[in-house]
């Protein structure tokens, strides 16, 4: 079996995350575009009972299976690992059953009591199934990770996209074009956007089976691996420590998507109670806008913040390695470096983007979702009042992978919990006032305070000091790279410029003195630095 070093599986996880991020935008911004607000409604309903399930059931499974077969794999028990992912397989496809079974069952319970609609229950229905198949496909990823092998996961999160968009969008134009087809088969679904809403989320259903075979597949052609030590732990021994390990990163996860759980509740609850100050777009009955301006907060504007933390996640995966090597060996410089190196390419890469999304919302969203101009009007202020929580949130994936690093494996979850609460006060405070937006300026203070807190707690207890000098730095670099941006969209306004060229154009130029001020500060810091270590020597 191929076997990689860290840098090349970093690489290679993070270029299949773009891609898969990639896919995922192709898919939903089209999906959005068909469906609209109302119609988007229903699909964010099912994803956000769907999420916390899946968390759940999935995201632990991977991180649990990854540690003991490379702990197997490392002590040349490759029998173990065969084990391992063995009784891993018949555990947690049984756990995705019970999790498939529990959203059927609460499809129609959770789509009344929660936003009052039933005509939601069938997207929720079409995607308890992706449970099961993402069970099976953790399990496979975890194993092929634990033994270094990050192929195979690449190549699944890449199908996985490409099966989404392909599928999700012709399902879901099938259904707008034959509406009375499909309804016949769906006796409690009346609004044909419902009905297009499950299609469109079936496609994710097919994106799990379609990886879950991909491994299938891959067992053919994949070799097992042989030989080294014989003995293996019993079934019982491995199934308790696959269930203590993913049990906490599984309830973690929950934690961290119930903040899509509120949202639904709060926006929908509060804008019905409360009524909202925007204007009522033609077509939608006041019944219906409460949904309608949920629907373009989760389908547009958390679409688009969602897209650079989603691949700054990897990061994580680095420094959780590096940071256990520095912190088991006492090694408080390694610490500090690679504290700081995870901390400022978050930043770094972070900044710029949320600089250009707050400058430029509307016209991103204008070329993105040309066909829902209401929609995208409703997500321009809210959009804006994201892209602080944005940064914030790129930065503390790292710090909660270092967290774990430095014995704190508990730690990330009671944060979260916090942030989680701080969510919930947040928008019942200021829907009411703000309405949308104020939903999304809690999402940035709940994971502002989340960055605070796991801050102080990764620095008092690795006890490491990270100078704020090169992260004002680049916030000034931020500061000038909107600037040259602004000043560029301003003068290109002047003539019949299309959106596109105008936002390429002005990228450009901001990204070029975005580089320009990072490169000119670090060299004149770097001989600084030089400078001052040459005058302590000479002093000495």
């Amino acid at each position: 079996m191929k076997r990689q070093d860290f840098i090349k599986g970093s690489i290679i996880l993070m270029i299949s995350a773009a891609a898969a991020k990639l896919l995922g935008a192709v898919f939903k911004i089209p999906l959005t575009n068909i469906l609209g607000g109302i119609g988007m409604s229903y699909f964010s309903c099912a994803y956000s009972l769907f999420m916390p399930v899946y968390a759940l059931t999935v995201t632990g499974l991977s991180s649990a299976v990854a540690r003991i077969t490379a702990q197997s794999a490392a002590l040349g028990m490759y029998g173990n690992a065969l084990k391992v992912r063995r009784v891993a397989l018949v555990m947690f496809s049984g756990a995705g059953l019970l999790g498939c079974l529990l959203m059927l069952l609460l499809a129609r319970p959770f789509s009344v009591y929660s936003i009052d609609s039933p005509e939601a229950a069938a997207a929720v229905a079409m995607i308890a199934p992706a449970v099961f198949f993402g069970c099976i496909t953790a399990v496979e990823r975890g194993y092929y990770e634990g033994m270094s092998n990050m192929y195979p996961t690449a190549f699944s999160q890449v199908a996985e996209g490409v099966i989404k968009a392909g599928a999700g969008l012709l399902l879901c134009r099938y259904v707008c074009d034959h509406p009375d087809v499909v309804l016949r088969y769906l006796p409690y679904v009346t609004d044909v956007r419902a009905a297009a809403a499950a299609a469109g989320i079936l496609g994710v259903t097919a994106s799990t089976a379609g990886a879950a075979l991909l491994f299938g597949i891959m067992r053919l052609f994949v070799r097992r691996p042989c030989g080294g030590e014989k003995h293996v732990m019993s079934s019982r021994a491995i199934a308790k420590e696959l269930t203590a390990t993913a049990l906490p990163v599984g309830v973690s996860a929950v934690v961290t998507n119930l903040t899509a759980l509120i949202d639904m509740w709060t926006v929908i609850g509060c804008i019905s109670y409360f009524g909202s100050r925007a204007a009522m777009p033609v077509g939608v009955s006041a019944e219906e806008l409460p949904h309608f301006i949920y629907g373009s907060f989760a389908g547009i504007a958390l679409t688009v913040f969602n897209l650079v933390p989603s691949v700054t996640n990897m990061l994580g995966k680095g420094a959780l390695t590096c940071m256990t090597a520095a912190y088991e060996s006492k090694d408080r410089s390694a610490m500090e470096q690679g504290a700081v190196q995870a901390l400022l390419t978050a930043v770094i890469i972070s900044v710029p983007a949320a600089v250009g999304l707050l400058l430029f919302a509307p016209e991103v969203l204008e070329f993105l979702y040309p066909r829902q101009s209401d929609e995208a009007a409703v997500c321009v202020n809210a959009l804006r009042c994201l892209m602080a929580g944005m940064v914030f949130l790129c930065v503390s994936y790292p710090l909660f992978s270092m967290l774990q690093a430095i014995g704190k494996t508990t730690a990330p979850l009671k944060i979260m919990l916090v942030g989680t609460g701080a969510k919930l006060v947040g928008n019942l405070l200021l829907i009411p006032i703000m309405g949308v937006d104020g939903a999304a300026l809690s999402t940035s203070l709940c994971y502002g305070i989340i960055l605070v807190i796991s801050l102080r707690v990764f620095i008092c207890t690795a006890k490491i000091r990270i100078s704020a000098a090169p992260f004002i730095r680049v916030l000034y670099a931020g500061a000038v790279c909107g600037g040259a941006a602004y000043l560029a969209s301003s003068l290109i306004c002047r003539t019949d410029a299309s959106v596109l060229l105008r936002l390429l154009l002005s990228g450009v130029v901001g990204g070029g003195a975005y580089l320009a001020v990072l490169i000119a500060t670090s060299v004149r810091h770097n001989r600084t630095s030089v400078r001052d270590s040459h005058t302590k020597y000479i002093s000495a």
